[in-house]
């Protein structure tokens, strides 16, 4: 809100004066001392295009002049200093300001900090694509936390949104688990988490083949029964495909995913080979070394793209070009956006040329993270070494367990248990977000349950601290009866500052994609908080106006936290 606001305003400015609008206005949070925030006019010098020889304060007695006069018409602006290090310092009036923030809350509840930028337009999110016959790992996790965000973020900034998923259940991967099941496992049926079971025997099936030399024209052959859609596997495939879905299903209620649509490569296959006929048509595609087809995109530089074997089988080129078809032919949106790994940036950009050359017009777009690898290397499928969603979400949930029985010995089980549960989802979710969504994640346990640091329980901990306050209390929160004159300390003003910010916040995270804008700044207003709790007396605060005021601050700490924890798709718990 204030930065979003300062920088309008500069960029406003330099528009007037230089004919253009000048984005990339930095706007900071400056040492002690020197305001509440500041202008770079360092790095303003670079965006106005001003030689290295001309006078930084120049710059800086300019920018002040002008905005000197802004004074007046900003409510929460005290007044505008320059300073001798190349910066415009600003400070705020958090007598008027607070007034104005808490003004908004509780004039827009739980639309606070909400944009509308969207403005009724329809997107369409895939995520998290996973393949059947395979296991759903913290790889999948991440995937689905981003994805989960985004469609919150999108909602929530006026967009119309069809989340989707695409499940590949037809490549060389379920081959190979349908062989493993025929040679080692005929007639055998797992009990129970027979997804799960599917994922070991695919392991089991790329250990087997690695000492199996005649097996590459034994899975060639399934392969062609299996497109073929012949009887004496297609069975097997139906059956096993729908453990794989059942299991997915059951995981991905647990983590709050719901899909309009649910897309199978198997539906759409042969929709791809067509395309792929045509494109041979156009003289976009040609026949390469060995008779497979393919793209020269080589003057784009992305290489020659595969998009038909020489056996003529489909590959994921195949299946993904016809996808975007039947998206748009089904869904009236504007654009749709894939989430994936980021090693698959550049496979995606092959795709959408080959699409452009095509003729194919709707946007796409394609989001890349980082993926989570294990203290030890790079998790695989293949080698069966990869940390299970179930496995990981039950080795969360014993610790909780534990640690809320320590604190609580009063509770019965089911309270326990329930406490437990939302503890277990908020640590897997935090973690998964809390990282820049293009980094890789080294997944660290004890840092993802510890109570302390930026973690989900110290987060979720200060909601519980507010929530015993507010009970103890009993003064209302976030009321606009509160004399704010009294809000006179450092911690207090970084808190209103923080709950200012908050609609910058959300706007910065859908800007880029990145769930991690939120986990942190969770992180900065918890600990702000954490700080002021520490330092200042609260509900036996010396008076009872003071009192009603540091309430309020409080409540509408909670306010923010509870609903920046639900664009994370994370349930706070009453206490702890």
């Amino acid at each position: 809100m204030i930065i979003s606001s300062l920088r309008d305003k500069i960029e406003e400015i330099l528009e007037k004066e230089h004919g253009q609008l000048k984005k990339g206005v930095s706007v900071e949070i400056p040492p002690p001392n020197f305001g509440d925030f500041a202008i770079n006019c360092h790095s303003l010098r670079k965006i106005l295009g001003m030689d290295s020889s001309d006078s930084v304060m120049d710059v800086v007695e300019h920018l002040y002049n002008e905005l000197k006069r802004e004074e007046k018409k900003e409510e929460w602006l005290f007044h505008v200093t320059p300073e001798k290090h190349g910066y415009v310092s600003f400070f705020v009036d958090y007598y008027k300001l607070a007034f104005f923030v808490f003004k908004k809350i509780n004039e827009e509840g739980d639309k606070y900090g909400l944009g509308n930028v969207g403005n009724g337009k329809k997107v369409m999110i895939e995520y998290p694509s996973q393949n059947t016959h395979k296991e759903f790992h913290i790889g999948h996790l991440r995937n689905v936390c981003i994805g989960n965000c985004l469609v919150e973020l999108y909602k929530k900034s006026g967009f119309e949104v069809i989340p989707v998923n695409y499940l590949n259940d037809f490549g060389r991967h379920v081959v190979k688990c349908l062989w493993a099941i025929q040679k080692f496992h005929k007639d055998e049926e797992p009990s129970d988490n027979k997804q799960k079971w599917l994922g070991q025997v695919y392991a089991e099936a790329e250990e087997k083949l690695k000492d199996n030399e005649g097996a590459k024209e034994e899975l060639d052959e399934l392969q062609k029964k299996l497109e073929d859609h012949d009887p004496e596997i297609w069975e097997l495939f139906k059956k096993t495909r729908d453990w794989s879905v059942e299991g997915f299903d059951r995981i991905l209620a647990e983590l709050g995913t719901k899909h309009e649509k649910v897309f199978f490569e198997s539906d759409i296959k042969e929709k791809g080979q067509k395309i792929v006929d045509e494109l041979l048509k156009k003289d976009i595609a040609k026949e390469g070394e060995g008779g497979a087809i393919i793209v020269d995109l080589e003057d784009d530089s992305l290489d020659i793209a595969l998009i038909r074997k020489s056996s003529g089988a489909g590959v994921y080129m195949t299946s993904d070009l016809a996808l975007a078809k039947e998206k748009f032919e089904n869904y009236d949106v504007e654009e749709s956006i894939n989430i994936t790994g980021n090693e698959q940036d550049f496979y995606f950009k092959q795709l959408f040329k080959i699409l452009e050359l095509y003729g194919f017009k709707p946007k796409m777009t394609h989001i890349g993270y980082g993926l989570v690898n294990l203290p030890s290397g790079k998790m695989s499928s293949r080698k069966g070494n990869v940390i299970l969603y179930e496995d990981l979400r039950d080795q969360v949930m014993d610790k909780m367990l534990r640690e809320t029985k320590k604190r609580h010995d009063d509770w019965d089980e089911e309270k326990i248990k329930n406490n437990a549960e939302k503890l277990t989802q908020a640590v897997l979710k935090f973690t998964m977000q809390k990282h820049e969504s293009n980094k890789v994640v080294s997944f660290d346990f004890d840092e993802a349950v510890s109570f302390e640091g930026f973690s989900a329980p110290y987060i979720l901990y200060v909601v519980a601290r507010i929530n015993s306050l507010l009970k103890k209390s009993k003064a209302e929160s976030r009321k606009p009866k509160v004399n704010f004159s009294l809000l006179e300390e450092v911690e207090e003003k970084r808190l209103l500052l923080l709950i200012a910010e908050y609609p910058e916040i959300i706007k910065k995270a859908l800007e880029r994609y990145n769930p991690s804008t939120i986990t942190k700044y969770c992180f900065d207003l918890a600990k702000a908080f954490n700080d002021y709790y520490n330092k200042y007396r609260i509900t036996d605060a010396e008076s009872e106006e003071l009192v009603r005021m540091r309430m309020a601050v409080c409540g509408s700490v909670k306010f923010v936290l509870e609903n920046a924890l639900n664009l994370l798709s994370i349930e706070t718990v009453e206490e702890m």
